[in-house]
């Protein structure tokens, strides 16, 4: 059974609307022209959201649907910083307290943006998937509500909505290729494709330094990593989880990996063609499109600026990574 059903994501959408307006989807000719091959590429601007990512619409669309005795006790979650930074923009929406585990030595600027929204933050751990652990301790220890950035069915309902979207405004679109970190926007876009178009395909892009889930997907059974150390560090995941994995199974057409200086290149072609400032998992589409160009030779391509928070110092590595 799929994690997520086609009218899940449609009441999603509905009970975001009063809260978030439907995000810009545009062509540049510029960048069709760099990437070359005739494709024509679609812009979907989650980082023109509230709190700079597609993850807002994850935080709204769980607290919109929890109960009133759950929303008084809390929420808790493990992140990098924008699933957790949209479930607090949600969490002050609603007058919900929200507690936030972050790694050690987590982006500083993420970490500063989630408490200015009224998050405790805890910082332990020495990765994500640590600091799950984390977050799993204080469901019991504080009676708090555990909102997983993956494992949840309203999270992926949440992060469907923008590939309907996409879809609702170009159905014509050949092909869609997103980020993946724990996989609830491609889980999401495969969802949304089975209903409103079943022949377009759907690709996955993950961080070579970060490949579990590119790696379960090719080996066919969930894998491990041993580290995930990425510039990227919305998709820096040591395992695959069983609420996404299935579903893109069953509906990727393909899954690749892309270098540190292949991020760092979407990131300055997006600055240079959209005026646009991406985030590393932000550019993580691009530059897997960057790398399938001649396998999508003149489709219609649609991609997603999923998160635009990147810090200074990543911006500097960027810049210099050529």
């Amino acid at each position: 059974m799929d994690a997520v059903t086609f009218r899940d994501i449609l009441l999603a959408q509905c009970r975001l609307k009063p809260h978030l307006a439907t995000t810009p989807f545009r062509n540049y000719g510029v960048l069709d022209q760099e990437l070359g091959h005739g494709l024509k590429v679609w812009v979907k601007h989650e980082n023109h959201l509230p709190t700079n990512s597609f993850k807002v619409r994850n935080g709204l669309s769980v607290l919109t649907l929890l109960s009133a005795e759950a929303r008084a006790r809390g929420v808790v979650a493990a992140t990098r910083g924008n699933h957790g930074l949209g479930l607090a923009h949600a969490g002050k929406a609603f007058g919900v307290p929200v507690v936030i585990c972050v790694p050690r030595g987590n982006n500083p600027e993420k970490n500063e943006a989630m408490k200015a929204l009224g998050a405790e933050l805890i910082e332990d751990g020495a990765d994500y998937d640590e600091a799950i652990k984390i977050a799993d301790r204080l469901v019991s220890e504080r009676n708090l509500t555990l909102v997983h950035s993956t494992n949840n069915r309203e999270v992926i309902a949440g992060a469907g909505t923008f590939s309907l979207e996409m879809l609702q405004e170009q159905p014509e679109l050949d092909a869609l290729v997103l980020a993946v970190g724990g996989g609830s926007q491609v889980a999401g876009a495969v969802t949304v494709a089975a209903s409103l178009s079943p022949k377009i395909e759907i690709y996955g892009v993950q961080a070579a330094r970060a490949s579990a889930t590119h790696d379960s997907w090719h080996a066919g059974e969930p894998r491990t990593t041993a580290t995930a150390d990425t510039i990227a560090d919305g998709l820096a995941t040591r395992s695959c989880y069983e609420m996404t994995f299935p579903t893109m199974q069953k509906g990727l057409k393909g899954f690749v990996t892309v270098e540190e200086d292949e991020i760092g290149a979407a990131m300055r072609r997006l600055l240079r063609t959209t005026h646009n400032i991406a985030e590393g998992a932000g550019a993580a589409g691009l530059a897997g499109l960057s790398k399938l160009a001649p396998q999508l030779a003149g489709k219609r391509v649609g991609i997603a600026i999923s998160g635009g928070n990147l810090d200074a110092d990543s911006l500097r590595w960027a810049w210099s990574c050529k």
